[in-house]
């Protein structure tokens, strides 16, 4: 039957014009197919008998769609020249009519579209893999657009059931009084209608010339079920509210943000079962990491990996688990600037400034050394020695919380030192983000545009410098002017309700946040600044934020930490433990080394000792090292094992750190303060 198929679609190849060839032609090119595929398939009679059945199947279908065509014609034109109908009505059977046309001239060029595919292939070369995979390019564009003609098709279909219901129902009031409840239902109905009508003209799908659009074929997937009778009706519910897995082709996976449908509720379930999932299992995991004395955050890093495509990978919306995690990132960056006060910010201020500059610029002139001897590209050394010179705010801000502040009068105390540095590595962030286009156009830039780029990069950093005055200064004028005010009008509404507090406080800190993004700050300086504002209002303004805030903190930290552990691949680690461990060591004594140099220089030296602690602080890699290396990878400034090493330090590094933390604790602090450092 292969055979017999394949001499059929051959000798339909040379058929542009199937319903106006003769049979001795027809004859002739079937003769050509049995003699190129003799021996295969049926008897040679057979074979010729099948070919001239199908050909004159086809032929008779062309002509009886000619026919079909004409009197369609002919009922447009009746219909047009009909006086008893009215407009509306004409306009609906010429619609219903051209329609049909339509699919008649679809289903003709289907066939026609599928030859023409069959002659391009047969002559092509089959060895030739590009010409194969311009062929298969060639054909999903075609199953493209014929699946996007048929759903505008399918949408017409729809429309004209609406309208034919709709004029039913309008020959039915006309003869029958309405009662006043059907009068009621009526004026509903028809405002329903015009509703609908409105979010229709919005929808993304009627707005087909959005520049940027790319359509593309999806796969819709459903969940395994056990028991597929007993969960038969919550899928049927599920389809209706469009919240299936959507894979595309480059097995990425969607699920809905926008319903076209927003007059009915709908919950993302998947995100819901994530989110309950990690819950329950990082209390087990947290009480695991308790027991043999580490930090509770690697119990949930630990939950992540169980639960992430590395173990169970039982989390669907990885993506909304991460971005629910970032606010963990900004209520914690929160409660740092509310124990971090302006005057203490004032004071460490040009050290924040100077330190974290000295260290990106040593880190980043190491790299193009060591890239240099290894033959590694500049652009590459530059974004990962940038990369490997920031550190995780959040994991130290959990190694500061509570520790007692506040040395010998005069000296620097060393958690506004690491924590102003720590912010100001933040900013970095931004600006390096900012500057990874300019990386991406340095790859492939000739000598002669390389002082451009060069050019472009410095006044980005003049940006910067211009959007941190500006920010600053907006502080300045709230802490004299706003917050004040602000915060006893908070305090006057929230009496015997927090949540009038707890909101304003948020709403705060997003209002801070919104401001720092738009001056192309990052977002977690905003964060940082508005409880540093806060906490200019007094030690007790702090305690009463602080207990309503923690809370909310704590839940949204253990999302972010879990969020971590999803981007850890344990088996990788296994596989080249040896070269991680050696890469992992080297950096973080790299970074503690260039640590200690910088702080050695910029310190005054009556605080020289607390280097050794905020160096112990700085020597691991932050965990926004997995953002910028998920958008160096996608750009091509690094490669895909580039990338697994980077994640695969950033782990190790924030493994280790405890352990660093500690021995400095335990070697620079005095005996007393030694509990609550740690």
């Amino acid at each position: 039957m292969k055979a017999t198929g394949f001499i059929s679609l051959w000798t339909l190849v040379s058929l542009p014009c199937g319903p106006l060839a003769n049979p001795a032609e027809r004859e002739d090119v079937v003769k050509h197919a049995i003699k190129l595929h003799r021996g295969k398939g049926a008897v040679i009679t057979q074979r010729r008998q099948w070919v001239l059945e199908s050909c004159r199947k086809l032929s008779g279908l062309l002509r009886q769609k000619n026919i079909v065509l004409n009197k369609l014609k002919n009922a447009i034109r009746a219909v047009e020249k009909d006086a008893g109908l009215s407009d509306e009505e004409k306009l609906f059977q010429v619609h219903t009519f051209e329609i049909f046309q339509k699919e008649l001239n679809e289903s003709e060029n289907s066939v026609f579209q599928a030859i023409h595919g069959l002659q391009r292939a047969l002559q092509g070369d089959y060895k030739d893999v590009v010409n194969m995979k311009e062929s298969s390019r060639q054909r999903l564009e075609a199953l493209r657009e014929a699946a996007i003609k048929e759903e505008m098709e399918y949408v017409e279909l729809l429309a004209a059931e609406k309208h034919q219901v709709e004029a039913l129902k309008n020959m039915q009031h006309q003869n029958k009084s309405l009662s006043m409840l059907d009068e009621i239902l009526e004026d509903v109905r028809k405002a329903a209608d015009r509703l609908e009508e409105e979010i229709e003209e919005h929808a993304f799908d009627d707005n087909k010339s959005v520049r940027g659009v790319n359509f593309e074929a999806v796969l819709r997937v459903e969940e395994d079920e056990a028991n597929s009778k007993r969960n038969a009706s919550k899928r049927e519910v599920e389809d209706d509210l469009g919240l299936s897995m959507l894979i595309d082709s480059q097995n990425n996976q969607y699920i809905l943000t926008k319903p076209r449908d927003s007059t009915i509720p709908r919950a993302d379930h998947h995100f819901i079962k994530d989110i309950v999932t990690i819950g329950m299992l990082s209390l087990p995991c947290g009480w695991l990491c308790t027991t043999i004395g580490l930090p509770t955050m690697f119990g949930y890093i630990i939950c992540g990996v169980l639960l992430g495509p590395s173990g169970l990978n039982s989390i669907k919306s990885i993506v909304q688990v991460e971005t629910l995690g970032e606010f963990g990132v900004f209520f914690t960056l929160f409660l740092v600037g509310l124990e971090f006060s302006p005057e203490r910010l004032r004071k460490v201020w040009k050290i924040s400034l100077q330190g974290p500059c000295y260290m990106t610029v040593l880190m980043i002139a190491f790299g193009l050394l060591w890239g240099h001897l290894l033959q590694i590209r500049p652009t590459q050394s530059v974004f990962i020695s940038t990369c490997l010179s920031l550190s995780s705010t959040p994991l130290v801000s959990r190694f500061l919380a509570g520790t007692i502040r506040g040395d010998k009068e005069g000296d620097i105390d060393y958690s506004s030192v690491l924590l102003g540095m720590l912010v100001m590595q933040d900013v970095q962030l931004g600006l390096f983000i900012a500057v990874m286009p300019t990386l991406i156009q340095a790859g492939v830039s000739t000598y002669s545009s390389i002082f451009k780029e060069i050019l472009r990069i410095l006044i980005l950093i003049g940006q910067i410098l211009f959007s941190l005055a500006a920010v600053f200064l907006l502080c300045l004028v709230i802490k004299t002017y706003l917050i004040g005010p602000y915060y006893r009008k908070l305090h006057t509404e929230s009496k015997g309700n927090k949540e009038i507090l707890i909101l304003g406080i948020t709403a705060f800190t997003f209002l801070m946040l919104t401001i720092t993004e738009l001056l192309d700050v990052s977002m977690e300086l905003g964060c940082f600044l508005a409880g540093a504002l806060i906490s200019s209002q007094g030690h007790m303004v702090t305690e009463e934020i602080m207990c309503c805030i923690e809370p909310i903190r704590d839940f949204l930290a253990i999302i972010f930490f879990a969020s971590i552990g999803l981007h850890v691949f344990p088996t990788f680690v296994i596989y080249e433990l040896t070269v991680l461990l050696f890469l992992t060591l080297s950096v973080v004594i790299m970074k503690f080394v260039l640590a200690v140099l910088v702080l050695s220089l910029i310190l005054p030296k009556t605080s020289q000792y607390i280097k050794w602690i905020v160096s112990a602080g700085l020597a691991q890699v932050s965990e926004f090292s997995f953002v910028l290396g998920s958008r160096a990878r996608r750009a091509g400034i690094i490669s895909r094992e580039v990338y697994l090493l980077i994640l695969s330090v950033t782990t190790l590094s924030l493994l280790l750190a405890p352990a660093l933390w500690r021995a400095a604790i335990m070697k620079c602090v005095p005996r007393p303060e030694r509990r609550s450092s740690t």
